[in-house]
C-alpha cells in the first residue's frame, strides 16, 4: 500500500531520516526505535507535515511526495500524533463532529467517558482524555492508513492498555488497511499492539531492520 523509497528528511540543516526505503502492507506494522530514532519525522513526513527533500513517498500507485496534507487525507491517510492531536478551542463534541462521516456515536460507545465531557473545551482535558479524542478520529473518519505516534507516551499502564485495546480492535475490523504504529518500546509494543503482522526497525534516521514480526524477538530489539 505505501513504499518509501530512499527518503530524506532535514529539520533545518540536520538530515532526521538518512535515505530511508522500506514498504508497508495491510495490517499492523510497528515502526520502533528509540527517542531520535526518526520515527515521528517518518510518519509525518507521509501524512504531509513535512516535505522531504529527496525521494518518493508512493500511495497506492501514486507519488504523493508534494501532495498536500488535505490530499492525502482525502487519499485515506491520517496521522494520530503523540500529541497536539486535537482542536483545543473546541469541545469534545466540536472535534469530533469535524471529522465524523456518519455520526459520533462509535467514539462515544468506544470512549464513554467522552460522551459525558462532549461539552467541554479539548483544552481542558487531562493528557489521556485528549488522546481518546484523537484516536476517537479514526473511528468515526474513513481512513486507509493509520499512522500512529506513540499512543501511550505519557499515559498510565490502565489507560495505555485501554487505548491499545481499541485500536486493536480497530485493526482487526479492518484486515484490508494499514496501520502503523510508533513506540519506542518493543515490549510495550509486542504487548498491546495486538496482531502485528510487520516490524521495522530505525536507528539513527536509518532503516536497522525490516521483517516479519515472527523474525523479531522483543527481548532483542
Amino acid at each position: 500500500m505505501l513504499t518509501l523509497d530512499a527518503l530524506r528528511v532535514r529539520h533545518g540543516p540536520l538530515e532526521a531520516l538518512h535515505g530511508v526505503s522500506l514498504t508497508i502492507v495491510p495490517g499492523v506494522s510497528l515502526l520502533l526505535g528509540r527517542n531520535g530514532a526518526g520515527k515521528s519525522t517518518l510518519l509525518r513526513a507521509v501524512a504531509g507535515y513535512l516535505r522531504p527533500s529527496s525521494g518518493r513517498i508512493v500511495w497506492q500507485g501514486s507519488d504523493i511526495s508534494r501532495a498536500s496534507i488535505g490530499q492525502r487525507a482525502a487519499a485515506g491517510v491520517m496521522l494520530i500524533p503523540d500529541e497536539g492531536g486535537v482542536f483545543r478551542s473546541l469541545s469534545v463534541r466540536e472535534n469530533l463532529e469535524l471529522f465524523a462521516d456518519g455520526g459520533v456515536e462509535p467514539a462515544f460507545e468506544a470512549f464513554p467517558d467522552l460522551r459525558a465531557l462532549s461539552r467541554r473545551r479539548a483544552a481542558l482535558l487531562s493528557g489521556g482524555e485528549q488522546q481518546m479524542l484523537a484516536l476517537s478520529r479514526a473511528l468515526i473518519a474513513p481512513w486507509r492508513l493509520l499512522l500512529v505516534d506513540e499512543l501511550s507516551h505519557g499515559l498510565a499502564p490502565y489507560l495505555a492498555t485501554r487505548l491499545y485495546a481499541v485500536l486493536a480492535e480497530l485493526a482487526a475490523a479492518h484486515p484490508d488497511r494499514a496501520v502503523v504504529l510508533a513506540e519506542p518500546h518493543p515490549h510495550e509494543a509486542f504487548a498491546h499492539a495486538g496482531e502485528v503482522q510487520h516490524v521495522h526497525v530505525l536507528r539513527r534516521g536509518e532503516l536497522a531492520a525490516s521483517g516479519s514480526s515472527s523474525e523479531f524477538d522483543a527481548i532483542t530489539l
